[in-house]
């Protein structure tokens, strides 16, 4: 066993002759910082290119191809012609309707998230806080099925909501609000209604805590010099804390618009029948076989994210996530 050199004498150089060969490498390394780094980093990127950009190269492809009527087969050169069939009116409605039921959705969490994520960053104790966090995130400690399920059962005719409705006297209001043609009679699941409650319910969480982290990095300073300049609650509120707050609540927006967008289960549960844009890829690819026009609509809720991710890029939100 060598022993150490003592004090004042010269550290024995590590040369390739008297080194093992994980001593060599982890020399080389060391001395070599760029090698080192990307051998950390290869195992990630390693995946990212081959399970996730290697998937989406291989779809970009198959949207660039088109289905054979006759055979159903896929032929494979370069067209245009599945991108030209989202145009048609029925998927162009598809589109527009899943765009329109995630901006509701992200609108509605915005607004019934930004008072108790208020509350939570100006007023809450410590321990109330506490209380809280477990009372946002315990529900996404359940299964996916399980929350979508268990919503479903709540709005049925025989759920809490008409029971508490009936116990009120407002059950008809209800009924003459949803007087839909759909099987079965008026009912919430049965119409977009439902599946936006459903939406709602299941995306809250994820506006809560974005909201609340915003409103963290509010100065108090700035509310307090805006009230001792004798501006009205609602004014400060209007031109200092939502300003300022904004990144947060579009940081939120994020995950509610693109869980809204992607979401497939949760139409078949609920709504009167018509498509959204998760369903359509699931019915294309499974169902029907037309992998092109499923890879069309993929990339479709794609480019809407990008250019949503663009624009959120601009107001600060992903500094607030």
């Amino acid at each position: 066993m060598a022993r150490p050199p003592k004090e004042g004498e010269p550290t024995p150089q590590v040369t390739a002759g008297n080194a093992s060969f994980p001593r060599r490498v982890s020399v080389y390394l060391y001395r070599h910082p760029a090698q080192r780094l990307l051998l950390l980093l290869a195992p990630g990127l390693l995946w990212l290119l081959v399970v996730y950009i290697g998937s989406l190269g291989s779809m970009l492809a198959y949207s660039f191809w088109r289905l054979e009527e006759f055979t159903g087969l896929i032929e494979r050169t370069f067209t245009f012609d599945t991108y030209e069939q989202l145009w048609q009116p029925a998927n162009r409605d598809i589109i527009l309707r899943t765009a329109g039921m995630a901006a509701a959705v992200s609108v509605t969490c915005a607004v019934l998230a930004f008072p108790l994520a208020y509350y939570i960053a100006r007023y809450a104790t410590p321990r109330m806080k506490t209380v809280l966090y477990l009372v946002i995130i315990m529900p996404l400690w359940s299964s996916y099925l399980v929350r979508a399920l268990a919503t479903r059962q709540a709005l049925t005719q025989e759920g809490v909501l008409y029971w508490t409705l009936e116990r009120l006297g407002l059950d008809g209001v209800l009924r003459a609000f949803l007087q839909l043609p759909v099987v079965g009679g008026p009912s919430v699941i049965k119409s977009y209604v439902g599946l936006f409650v459903a939406f709602v319910y299941l995306w809250l969480p994820f506006m809560v805590l974005p909201v609340e982290a915003g409103l963290e990095r509010v100065p108090r300073s700035f509310t307090e010099a805006s009230s001792d300049l004798g501006a009205h609650p609602w004014t400060t509120f209007r031109t200092v804390i939502l300003p300022l707050a904004m990144p947060g609540v579009i940081a939120g927006s994020i995950f509610t618009f693109s869980l809204t967008l992607g979401d497939f289960i949760m139409p078949q549960f609920f709504g009167s029948g018509a498509f959204f844009l998760g369903q359509q890829v699931y019915v294309q690819q499974g169902v029907v076989g037309n992998l092109p026009l499923a890879a069309a609509f993929t990339f479709v809720a794609m480019a809407i994210m990008v250019t949503y991710l663009l624009l959120a890029r601009r107001t600060g939100a992903f500094e607030a996530l």
